[in-house]
Formats: C-alpha cells, structure tokens, sequence
C-alpha cells in the first residue's frame, strides 16, 4: 500500500515539474514599510542561485528571468492619510501588475521576489486580471496584511494588501487616487492565512466579522500543518478548480529560520513546515502565482542574511517541484553499465 502510494505520488509530481513553465519578476520595492534594504531582496536572492536551483529541479524546468520591474512616479496622484509612501506604492503597483499579467498569460508561472508586502496587491490583482475568474489566495505570514487606512496603527502599506484586494472590505476605504485600476473583486471567501502569530486588533475584528478562514500558529501545532493544508484546500476549492495564489511573507517562519527581515516574531513556522505547504501547493499542479517578500539582507550579521535567502530559495525550490528524497533522472531506467 505504502510503496504503490508512493509511486503514485512520483508521478505525479513529475507531470506536474515537466510542465512547468517559470517567470521570475524582481521587485526592489521598500516604501511599504521604514526599515531601508528589503529591496534588495531580488539581487541577493538571486545572488544567492535562485535561476540555476530552479532549472536544475528537473529537466523540463524552463525558466525565464525578465529581471527587475522598475517606476517612475505619477505626478498627479495626491497622498492619502495614513498611508506612508502612498505615491510609491501606487505608481509601482501599476507596472507590477502589468508585468504578472504578461507573464501568466505567456503561460507561466509567476514567481515575484520582493521587496516588502504591499507589493503583493499588484501581484494578486494581476494574477486576477491574466485567468479573469475567482483564485485562492494563500497568504503565508505573521500577520494579517489586513489594516485599512482608519485601522493601522502605523499607516506602513505592507499592512494592507490583503484590504486593499478584498472586495468586502471596498466600502472600508477613502477615494484612493491613482488607482482606478485595481478593483478589490477578491473574495475573503477564497482566502486562507497560514502562520498567524501577531496579529492587531482591528484585523482579529475583521477575521471574526468575516469568517476568514485562519490557521495561527495555535491551530497548526494542535492539528500539524499536514491537517491544516487539506482543512483549507477542501473548505476553499472542494472541486479541485481553482488557480492559485502563494504570498509568502518570509516571517511566516520562525526568526531562528529567517533572522534578516523587517518584523520577525518569535514561535513561526519551521522551514519543514514551509516547505510542506509549498510540496502542497505544487502537488495540486494549479499554482499560477507565487510571491517570495520582506528578506531584508541589511538586517543582521552575513550569516543571519545566508540563512534567510536559502530558506526562501528552500521555499520557492519545494513550490515548483524539488522533491526531498529526490527525482531520478529524466527518461532514463538503468544505471549506466562499464564498458
């Protein structure tokens, strides 16, 4: 039973990689939030291997790098109050969500690497736009990402995406200058949080009030990560449909896995447990998009940086197929003999 069971995940997991088509989109993005350096999470993610580990997954990996997305600002947008940056964030969210759009419907699988988190409005709302119907969002973080502008204590917009995305929230918000574009069409219905372990008052309102399905920390060591992965799956896509969309906030994991970003919190997920939400994800063969965020290289010692970009490349490596007990080589049955 166990073996045959074995063998049907194998192959399934190697149709799934030999398909896979790969976009990696950089966003040097840092005006979300005060601490200076997280946009510089692309260059040393990438520094770091994240091309070659991709293609040496399988031999059908085809990945493409169409580097870093880059912004000039919109004169006529106005500032909003307690939204700090709000210029920034709006007149670079544009160009991102172009880009994602681009790349999905060039049928590839969006991979955007940050930057901080209020990136990912773009990158969900593009997503949105390139399939044109519902996805599920999985948001992997310490927080919630879940503050309006009346509701957030520090008016940082990588406090907000999920708000901003989220159509029952619409109504919650000021005139938002700039950005006629992004319409909040994303239901919290086919929203699920992961990680969970710090988050504020007006977001734990907001989940409550809304039925937002949420598995905090508390949750996933009571159930494993394992139970909680197919409780959202079953609950969120039961007819197995639906595209799919990974933010991974890269202080989802405990800071003894990921010490260089911006707001680490004691007691996260273990790598492990990361990695197998990704082997999930990438099992279900619909992950369209996915966003790797706030790796923040000026944060810490050299080897408190080391240990942060290969836990996202550990992350995004199980997402598109890295498989740990390994895949054999492609069309071959035998070991080569002596001659």
């Amino acid at each position: 039973m166990f073996s045959k069971l074995t063998r049907c995940l194998f192959t399934q997991i190697r149709n799934i990689v030999r398909d896979t088509k790969v976009g990696v989109l950089g966003v040097p993005f840092e005006n979300g939030q005060p601490k200076i350096g997280v946009g510089n999470g692309p260059r040393f993610i990438r520094d770091g291997g994240l091309i070659q580990s991709l293609k040496e997954i399988h031999a059908y990996m085809d990945v493409v790098d169409y580097g870093d997305v880059t912004y000039t600002i919109d004169p006529q947008i106005q500032n909003v109050p307690n939204m700090k940056e709000y210029v920034h964030m709006v007149s670079c969210s544009r160009e991102v969500t172009k880009r994602v759009t681009e790349i999905i419907k060039d049928g590839r699988v969006c991979l955007t690497v940050g930057g901080d988190h209020a990136i990912a409005v773009a990158t969900v709302d593009g997503h949105i736009q390139a399939v044109s119907h519902d996805i599920i969002l999985v948001w992997i973080d310490a927080h919630a990402d879940l503050n309006t502008s009346h509701t957030s204590d520090s008016g940082n917009t990588h406090g907000m995406p999920v708000a901003l995305l989220a159509k029952e929230l619409s109504d919650y918000w000021p005139y938002l200058p700039g950005m006629d574009w992004q319409n909040p069409v994303m239901s919290i219905k086919n929203l699920v949080y992961f990680g969970l372990r710090a988050v504020d008052s007006y977001e734990r309102l907001i989940i409550e009030k809304l039925g937002i399905l949420a598995f905090g920390m508390e949750e996933i060591e009571t159930y494993g990560i394992d139970a909680c992965i197919n409780m959202a799956f079953e609950k969120l896509d039961p007819d197995k449909q639906k595209s799919i969309h990974v933010s991974f906030d890269i202080d989802a994991l405990d800071a003894f896995e990921a010490p260089s970003t911006g707001t680490p919190v004691r007691g996260g997920l273990t790598l492990r447990e990361g990695v197998h939400i990704m082997e999930a994800v990438h099992r279900s063969g619909r992950l369209t998009a996915m966003d790797l965020v706030e790796v923040n290289p000026s944060i810490g010692s050299k080897k408190d940086v080391d240990i942060t970009v290969s836990a996202a490349i550990h992350v995004i490596k199980a997402a598109f197929g890295f498989n740990r007990k390994g895949l054999k080589p492609s069309n071959v049955s035998d070991l080569p003999k002596h001659t």
